[in-house]
């Protein structure tokens, strides 16, 4: 049972890792299910307020990932158009490569800006928002959960 929780937990962990940049997967959620998996062993690595503390940090994080775009958005002018453009730009980017992940959130809040008759230069101005909210959020995921993979990896080894 113990090998099967461990095998089943890295699955999750990389699943977490790759959902930090597919936005159809919830990254840190599912990291934090590959550390509960492993706490399922005969002998529990974590203590229960360590999970705790991990589950409230996964829940702020995985919010702050859906705030954090509308807040670079709309601090940059945008609208809810351009919110939109980006994740499907996004959606867009992931078949084109990794440069599509990146480039792709940017020209879809622009395009999106541009549907909800902004000028070009309003429209400019709310697509670096949001994709800077983007990235910004991207890197939170990506750092909590490399984190909690850490974590994961020296209960293994210790």
């Amino acid at each position: 049972m113990d090998i099967l929780c461990i095998v089943l937990g890295i699955i999750f962990m990389l699943a977490g890792l790759a959902g930090c940049i597919l936005p159809l997967l919830p990254g840190p959620p599912l990291c934090f299910v590959g550390m509960v998996l492993l706490q399922l062993r005969t002998e529990p690595p974590f203590t229960t307020k360590f999970l705790i503390i991990w589950g409230v940090i996964t829940v702020v994080i995985t919010v702050l990932d859906y705030v954090i775009p509308l807040y670079g958005t709309k601090k940059f002018g945008g609208s809810k158009y351009g919110v939109w453009g980006c994740t499907l730009g996004l959606l867009v980017g992931i078949f084109t490569g990794p440069w599509g992940i990146i480039i792709g959130p940017f020209i879809g809040a622009f395009i999106g800006e541009v549907m909800a008759n902004a000028n070009s230069s309003q429209a400019l101005r709310a697509a670096f928002g949001s994709f800077i909210g983007f990235l910004f959020g991207t890197l939170l995921k990506l750092v909590v959960c490399f984190v909690m993979c850490w974590y994961f990896v020296a209960s293994l080894i210790g």
